[in-house]
């Protein structure tokens, strides 16, 4: 469990939003740890709880803009597949997953919104 203020951001390090992002969460007052989407992608298991903790749909998930999308052709796959298929592809794509991911723990989010940070991870103090 992270400590209060403190976040993961689950990132591509040269991707320019993610450096939006990460800047972003520490102007907020956030302790930000880290984690490498393609060094430390994360597990199918792990996928499966962020997505439970988002209350997001799985697909939200999937880079769809991404070139590992489109070279695997999954505009016309993902629908055939399972959902364990879906968090097993992810979990070793780590280029598929949507970018960044953002959690305390509790709560998750997806992609970069300043207003959705605003809201979401703005800390007091």
């Amino acid at each position: 469990m992270t400590k209060q203020n403190e976040l993961t951001i689950i990132q591509y390090p040269k991707c320019s939003t993610c450096k939006a992002a990460f800047k972003s969460l520490q102007a907020k007052g956030n302790e930000v740890k880290s984690q490498h989407i393609v060094e430390e992608t994360p597990s199918a298991q792990q996928l499966k709880e962020l997505v439970r903790l988002s209350g997001l749909e799985l697909k939200k998930f999937f880079n769809t803009s991404g070139e590992v999308y489109k070279e695997l052709g999954l505009k016309d796959k993902l629908a055939a597949m399972s959902e364990d298929e879906k968090y097993e592809l992810l979990a070793q794509h780590g280029m598929l997953i949507k970018r960044p991911i953002v959690t305390d723990g509790t709560t998750v989010t997806v992609g970069y919104k300043e207003e959705q940070y605003e809201q979401v991870w703005k800390r007091n103090g």
